[in-house]
């Protein structure tokens, strides 16, 4: 089995086997990913790792030769979550779902494909596994193995969503979240106030601008990122610290962060409320949930959130069963193409070595062996000598590869 396959591993959390609520738990803020993660690798020996993190999923993709037992998960999960107790530790160690090898191989290319996802056909994943083999590439966390992987990853998901009508409804979470508050007759000059400027409200937002929406807050803890999304929807931006002194109120408040905590408490709901009694309309789209429940207990709301989508999403699911068969056929044929994938990037590896070699021969035949009868030559001749040296030299290097390729596929 290639090398590529065979130190392949991820450590996957979702829907499928842990509630989107304790998801999010696992969720990593940005400016810790680089820190966290290397001291990670170096600790066990990790040679490459992305780290995969959506409103409902978080995944680990690792390429090491270690076998991923037990007491591996339990280790990494204390050395990743320094602030879990080890009850919190075994709690994970015993939830997560651990595939190896073509197992997968397999599950990325199903992600990415969005059947895997909590709503099948949403193209929002495959921009967020790119982003994140993007990150962890750009944070000298991922090498050679994740490259190829990922590369062939977003190909196999294009041709998933170009061949298929997995994605002709838009059901994305987003989308379905967009649709559903459009239903409730939201006037276009409604004032919308955003909290967070991630990939998910970002996109929410979007749709709501398309819309016509276009009075917009956008609270964020990095600013900066707050302030180019406020100028491309024509808003106002503010750090998330001065969240709780607005003063200008709202009718529509759409959330979806990063935090552990809630973010929008009932004392901070009314304050935010500035005296309105309207009822409002609330998005909340964050794992765990930013805004408490108890705002919905005591205020006139129409809450929108992820619990409700999943069960929108359920309902899509079986309108589109049909397309999944031909999305399987797919996978397949990118299965069986990673393979062929793996065997030649083990070949090229393999062959490393052999340029330096014909270099190294070049060189011990021109300043040793015939360096007599060189030096016995005028210029004209060496120059023609060495362009016909040079030009075997780049022949003898890549006829040993284009044999391994015709054997390979012969076989």
């Amino acid at each position: 089995m290639p090398f590529v396959i065979k130190q392949l591993h991820t450590i996957a959390f979702t829907h499928r086997n842990l509630e989107v609520s304790k998801i999010g738990v696992l969720h990593i803020e940005q400016d810790s990913v680089q820190s966290r993660f290397q001291s990670l690798k170096e600790r066990l020996h990790i040679d490459e790792i992305m780290f995969l993190s959506t409103c409902n999923r978080v995944e680990y993709f690792l390429v090491t030769n270690e076998t991923l037992s037990p007491e591996f998960l339990h280790d990494f999960f204390s050395a990743l979550y320094p602030e879990f107790d080890e009850e919190k530790i075994d709690f994970f160690a015993s939830k997560a779902i651990v595939y190896a090898k073509m197992e997968s191989v397999n599950h990325a290319l199903r992600v990415a494909a969005s059947i895997d996802s909590l709503v099948i056909g949403e193209r929002e994943i495959i921009t967020q596994v790119r982003q994140a083999y993007e990150q962890s590439r750009d944070l000298g966390l991922s090498g050679d193995t994740l490259r190829i992987l990922f590369r062939h990853t977003i190909e196999t998901a294009k041709r998933v969503y170009t061949e298929t009508k997995i994605s002709l409804k838009p059901v994305s979470v987003v989308s379905i979240a967009y649709q559903r508050l459009v239903g409730m007759d939201a006037p276009k000059d409604a004032r919308v106030l955003a909290i967070g400027a991630g990939v998910t409200n970002t996109a929410m937002l979007r749709f709501l601008k398309k819309h016509g929406m276009n009075n917009f807050v956008i609270f964020n803890r990095t600013l900066e990122k707050a302030e180019v999304l406020a100028e491309e929807l024509g808003g106002k931006a503010y750090p998330l610290s001065e969240l709780a002194t607005y003063s200008e109120g709202f009718d529509i408040l759409v959330s979806c962060t990063g935090s552990e905590e809630i973010i929008v408490n009932e004392q901070l709901y009314t304050n935010l409320l500035n005296g309105e009694t309207s009822p409002k309309i609330t998005v909340d789209l964050a794992l765990p949930n930013d805004i408490s429940p108890e705002v919905h207990t005591n205020y006139p709301t129409r809450n929108i959130s992820i619990e409700v989508l999943q069960r929108i999403s359920d309902s899509h699911l079986q309108e589109r069963s049909q397309e999944v068969i031909h999305v399987e056929q797919i996978l397949e044929e990118a299965n069986n193409e990673f393979r062929s994938i793996a065997k030649m990037r083990a070949i090229e590896v393999a062959m490393r070595p052999v340029p330096q070699m014909v270099k190294e021969i070049r060189a011990t035949a021109f300043n040793e062996i015939f360096k007599n009868e060189l030096d016995q030559l005028d210029p004209a001749s060496k120059e023609v000598l060495e362009k016909v040296v040079g030009y075997m030299e780049k022949k003898y290097m890549s006829m040993p590869m284009i044999m391994a390729k015709e054997i390979m596929f012969k076989s």
